[in-house]
């Protein structure tokens, strides 16, 4: 793989870059198209760097170039706040060599088209609705920007998307148009409006997503995923939702769809699952070497494994006690022409269905062919007054016809294939009465008669009422009785697999990407304002299931159904929670704190009719913001210090929930025991905590902490993972754990690499802890003193992002906690915090400065005199007000080149001498009060999170285990476990993996679900098992994996060894 080498700056200079010469208004707009770079230019301080296989350092040669590489796209980079917010003497600003951005490059409006990963839990779903090719011309010479989402299961890898062009995305936000083939996971499913091309802000527009919906027939099974298109009133930002099914040219025949390759794998599935059925009555056929479609790689295979079965046929003929081998077909679809494709290279003889008794009564019939009755309308349905069938008659007035299939054709057949669809006001082909004759007729005619059916179109309870399910490609046939089948009746058994065209993934993707083109180059078109094909865009107009929220056309008639699902869902809601909507008892959750995490807590819990929820807090716009939405929430004022009132509020409580600072937490356990209340926190378990565990039990209390994302969502995950490795009998030799909550990539270019998404305070206090951890057989600590320079360089979880780790706490507890056994038996006992490169190095300079300072104070009049004065205290020495004296002085306790990395990340922040005043918390206290009070309020100014910024949570387990349980050296196992989530426009990710777990919790406990008294963390199943289950509903669930092979306990003692090195 080559990688072209561009100039730095273009035609705008080969020299160094000064200060003047800012790189971001120079290139931001002139650059719109994403490309992943590896930036080698020194250009700023804040290397937090994306992960680059082919380039895990940058080359000597390469130190002012961009290499554009194909391997993935992470995100947009937004034009954030300059590095360098005043322009200063003209000098060469040197910085630290390694960089890695994402940028972006059109230069004219695009159009963006995203194509979805299908759902993960359709494990056969392997086709694609746009091919590599396809993406080749889209962004070659449509001059479309393509995303994708990764997927190992697809059938053209991700790599030759990247080749064409393509570019990864996690989920497709950018996208104005998604297409997918089936229906989009509610979990998965954006909604939101977009950006009109070319713009990163300003008029939001919104997009549309392409997919076999299965919503059009009122499908109770999706109609919560039709409402999440449709508002309480017109919105034009909802979605546009297209369904293919309903694409159809100028003949109203469907225009876009893979009926042909159903037909073409369900006669296969349906040949396998008859040989089996032959097999149980002793009888060997033929088509025992059936080819199941998966297992080739193209139809063109399949057909030649097919013919030489008929060429077997036509030499040997078939079983004799089987008799006339009899094919029947329904349908004159697309369905039923890929069945009589693929049934071509057998030896097929037509024959009509008035010659059906005679064919299969006669015993000279040559069992050298295979005879095909393909069934049309006119030969099964009849009218009700006698009359002769005629389609349009039939049409008009399908309630005047029945169907005599059960007698006139299906008693002959060997095999049945069903190919016609149904709808609910036509006569079904054969009710549950009328399989009843059509067996026994069968019976009577001979052996083998109707005992195996095909149901290509698999309609449910519908043209075959008997149908009870789709089965699936992993199990794709089954035996079934009816209740109304006769007890000396056989059972029939039914191929009825719902994604047929899944088992021919490349042939099928190839012709759905070459009928779906010129839709999708209309809807190019129409997002760019230019005249599309006008027969296209009708088309589309015409499969639009809805669009403004509102449903379109002859779709109107599904608000009914819609309407019964809300309702229903609405009693199932009332049914779980225990309570009926009327019931005026509710139990009532109080709710302490109204923070960044608190909103997703807030919501979960209000979706029980039978819970009222109290939030209660001293920023009243806070709480009243939180709850004015929900009829079942309240807001409540409350000052902390006010004991007599949070009483008041505890007692009138059932649950309380504490989200308040860490410190408040025991004189709130104190509270909730004195009135017999449980509480929950997402807190650590302090020692102030712990010494109430005693008195807790006597009062019947449970005081659940630990229970948001770290710690909380990473426990229960281990536990979980850790109890199936019990039960499989495999025991633990190191258990690593790493979790970090992150700015999205396209987010992050900032000082430290990181941005709050809650109290800033909490990360400054996290890198004075001490850390305690047992690591490749040694135990090990690290002091506060040396957390930010005892760091792990390269945490390997991920082939995407870059990470460093640092080492949380004491890890030695939880080979305890987490039952791995005894200390000495393991290997590695190890839990972590990720951050981007460069944030360890970078807060170790504030804190040798002395902005991390808890115990001195400083009375400070401007924000600009922070570092300074901090670092005055550190060293006991003043310092001149000048940037000259200042860089001296830190130069005297960090090297020169970390100094002046330090210094370019105070410049960003304001918070240096000469500085020219920039965005800096307006307020400053008139009380003295200590650096690291100080520097949190700057932190949480100037690295919040700005409007349309995501967030990341990235949580990750191995556990190494092995199956043997005596030596240490048999062969070891890798177990992975882990989530990645991002932030969206309803709420961070931090607050959705703390806030969740904690409302999941607090429900389970408010429900009766734990039993557990007094002071614990989410250890009981029946705890984390439920909040586990919540998670997964809410679209955070935890991925697991299974490798051989060593863990990456050596990677990190090199890496810490390293570091040790040049501490």
């Amino acid at each position: 793989m080559s990688f072209p080498i561009i100039n730095t700056w273009g035609l705008l200079s080969q020299t160094s870059l000064n200060y003047d010469q800012n790189p971001r208004r120079l290139l931001g707009r002139t650059l719109e198209t994403l490309d992943y770079i590896h930036w080698s230019i020194q250009i700023s301080p804040f290397p937090h760097l994306v992960r680059c296989p082919s380039y895990p350092s940058s080359p000597p040669s390469a130190q002012r170039s961009i290499l554009l590489t194909d391997a993935m796209t992470i995100a947009s980079l937004r034009r954030s706040p300059q590095y360098l917010p005043r322009p200063l003497t003209k000098r060469a600003y040197v910085l630290p060599v390694r960089r890695t951005l994402a940028t972006v490059s059109p230069k004219h409006a695009k159009v963006t088209v995203g194509i979805r990963r299908e759902d993960p839990s359709r494990i056969w779903e392997r086709r694609c609705p746009v091919t590599p090719d396809e993406v080749a011309q889209l962004v070659q010479h449509l001059d479309v920007d393509v995303l994708i989402q990764d997927c190992d299961r697809r059938v053209f890898p991700t790599d030759q998307f990247i080749k064409a062009g393509a570019k990864l995305h996690p989920t497709l936000e950018p996208a104005h148009i998604v297409v997918g083939i089936k229906e989009t996971p509610l979990n998965e499913l954006v909604t939101s409006p977009v950006s009109a091309p070319g713009l990163r802000s300003g008029p939001s527009i919104p997009r549309t997503h392409l997919m076999f919906s299965h919503t059009t027939k009122g499908q109770p099974y999706n109609m919560e995923l039709l409402s999440r298109f449709l508002g309480s009133q017109e919105n034009p930002l909802l979605p546009r939702l297209i369904d293919y099914e309903l694409l159809v040219g100028e003949d109203g025949k469907r225009t876009v769809g893979f009926g042909w390759f159903a037909g073409v794998a369900g006669v296969l599935e349906s040949l396998s699952a008859l040989a089996h059925v032959h097999l149980e009555l002793g009888v060997a056929s033929p088509f025992l070497h059936t080819p199941r479609p998966h297992t080739h790689p193209s139809v063109p295979s399949l057909r030649s494994a097919l013919r030489t079965i008929g060429q077997n046929i036509v030499e040997n003929g078939t079983p004799k006690a089987l008799g006339p081998f009899v094919i029947g077909l329904t349908g004159s679809g697309k369905v039923a022409q890929g069945c009589l494709s693929i049934l071509d290279e057998l030896p097929i003889v037509n024959v009509a269905v008035k010659d059906l008794p005679g064919l299969v009564s006669n015993p000279d019939t040559d069992l050298h062919k295979i005879y095909l009755v393909h069934a049309l309308p006119k030969d099964y349905l009849t009218r009700a007054d006698g009359g002769q069938y005629s389609r349009d008659d039939y049409y008009k007035s399908p309630v005047m016809y029945h169907s005599d299939f059960d007698t006139k054709v299906a008693p002959y057949l060997t095999l049945f294939l069903n190919g016609v669809g149904w709808l609910p006001s036509f006569p079904r082909l054969m009710t549950n009465e009328q399989l009843v004759t059509a067996l026994t007729r069968a019976a009577e005619v001979g052996r083998a008669r109707f005992g195996t059916i095909g149901d290509i179109s698999c309609d449910v309870e519908g043209g075959l009422e008997f149908l009870p399910r789709a089965s699936t490609l992993s199990d794709p046939f089954f035996k079934h009785r009816p209740s109304s089948l006769l007890s000396h009746l056989p059972s029939v058994t039914i191929m009825s697999v719902d994604i047929l065209p899944s088992s021919l993934p490349l042939d099928a993707s190839q012709h759905f990407c070459g009928v779906l083109m010129p839709y999708l180059r209309s809807l190019i078109d129409e997002y760019r304002g230019q005249p599309g094909s006008r027969e296209h865009l009708e088309a589309l107009n015409v499969a639009t299931v809805a669009r403004n929220g509102e449903l379109q056309g002859k779709h109107r008639e599904l608000a009914a159904p819609v309407e019964r699902w809300q309702a229903s869902r609405a009693a199932e809601i009332a049914s779980k929670a225990g309570a009926a909507e009327t019931s005026l008892m509710k139990k009532r959750v109080l709710m302490l704190g109204s923070g960044m995490v608190a909103g997703p807590a807030v919501q979960e819990i209000c979706k029980r009719s039978d819970v009222e929820i109290i939030v209660a807090g001293n920023v009243r716009s806070e709480t009243e913001a939180l709850t004015r939405k929900y009829s079942n929430a309240k807001a409540a004022y409350l000052d902390v210090h006010d004991v007599a009132e949070m009483a008041r509020l505890i007692r009138n409580a059932d649950v309380v929930i504490s989200l308040l600072p860490v410190p408040f937490h025991p004189a709130v356990a104190e509270l909730c025991i004195q009135h017999r209340k449980h509480l929950v926190t997402a807190s650590y378990i302090s020692p102030a905590m712990r010494a109430l565990h005693e008195r807790a039990q006597s009062a019947d209390v449970l005081l659940l902490n630990e229970i948001g994302l770290d710690p909380g969502i990473d426990h229960c995950s281990a536990l979980s993972l850790l109890a199936q490795l019990k039960r499989d009998k495999k025991r633990v030799i190191s258990f690593t754990s790493f979790c970090g909550g992150l700015p999205a990539p396209d987010c992050a270019d900032v000082p430290l690499g990181y941005k709050f998404s809650w109290s800033p305070r909490g990360v400054l206090n996290a890198a004075l802890n001490g850390a305690k951890f047992k690591l490749n057989g040694k135990e090990m600590e690290i002091s506060g003193e040396n957390l930010l320079q005892e760091y792990f360089p390269d945490i390997p979880i991920s082939h995407v992002l870059k990470l460093e780790g640092l080492a949380n706490r004491d890890s030695l507890p939880y080979a305890e906690t987490y039952g791995l056994g005894k200390l000495e038996n393991l290997q590695t006992v190890l839990r972590g915090t990720l951050r981007y490169p460069g944030f360890s190095d970078l807060m170790h300079a504030f804190k040798v400065i002395g902005l991390l300072d808890t115990e001195t104070s400083i009375q400070l009049r401007d924000w600009r005199d922070l570092a300074r004065m901090s670092l005055e205290k550190r060293i006991g020495e003043q310092i001149g007000s000048d940037r000259r004296s200042f860089l001296s002085a830190l130069s005297t306790v960090m090297a020169v080149e970390r100094a002046e990395s330090a210094l370019s990340a105070l410049d960003w922040l304001g918070l240096t001498p000469e500085n020219v005043p920039c965005s800096t918390p307006s307020a400053i206290s008139l009380k003295p009060l200590a650096p690291i009070e100080l520097f949190t309020s700057v932190l949480a100014h100037k690295l919040r999170y700005n409007p349309g910024e995501r967030d990341m949570v990235v949580l990750s387990h191995e556990v190494v285990a092995q199956r043997s349980l005596s030596s240490i050296d048999s062969a070891t196992e890798v177990h992975t476990s882990s989530l990645v989530a991002y932030g969206n426009s309803e709420a961070s990710a931090m607050a959705r993996c703390v806030g969740l777990p904690v409302a999941f919790a607090a429900l389970e406990v408010l429900y009766g679900g734990v039993q557990m008294r007094g002071v614990h963390g989410p250890t009981d199943k029946s705890l984390y098992g439920a909040v586990l289950d919540g998670l997964q509903a809410a679209g955070l669930e935890m991925k697991e994996s299974v490798s051989k092979g060593p863990g990456m306990e050596r990677v990190l003692a090199e890496g810490l060894r390293a570091r040790r090195v040049a501490f």
